[in-house]
């Protein structure tokens, strides 16, 4: 029975993503017509017709595992264990310094390379 309801409800997907590209293609349309008007007006518009349109497409069966999975994620950086402040700084420190000593071999490396075609070329 349920496998009925399912496929009855994935049939009528397309239709709730056609209607979220209207919705969005109407929006986009009414920015641009309305470009005379106040930005503010123009943007709460665009806000509000991406409300509209993210309410059907969480409608939809890949709607509603993409909300389950942004709820999962949620629950899962709750459970990271962050650096503290001084492992950060720290890790940025050598971040750096093993940036500085690759350039600088990339740069004596480049260099040694252009001499030697040079003396090659004339």
């Amino acid at each position: 029975m349920s496998e009925k309801i399912e496929s009855e409800a994935s049939r009528l997907d397309w239709v709730k993503w056609a209607a979220v590209a209207a919705i969005i293609g109407a929006a986009i349309y009414a920015n641009s017509y309305f470009s005379a008007e106040s930005l503010l007006l123009r943007t709460i518009g665009l806000l509000v017709a991406a409300g509209a349109s993210g309410w059907i497409a969480a409608q939809t069966v890949k709607g509603r595992a993409f909300v389950n999975l942004c709820l999962e994620a949620r629950i899962e950086i709750r459970k990271v264990v962050w650096p503290s402040r001084q492992e950060t700084t720290q890790t940025t420190i050598v971040v750096l310094i093993v940036v500085f000593i690759v350039a600088l071999i990339l740069w004596l490396l480049d260099w040694g390379l252009n001499g030697i075609v040079s003396s090659i070329i004339g």
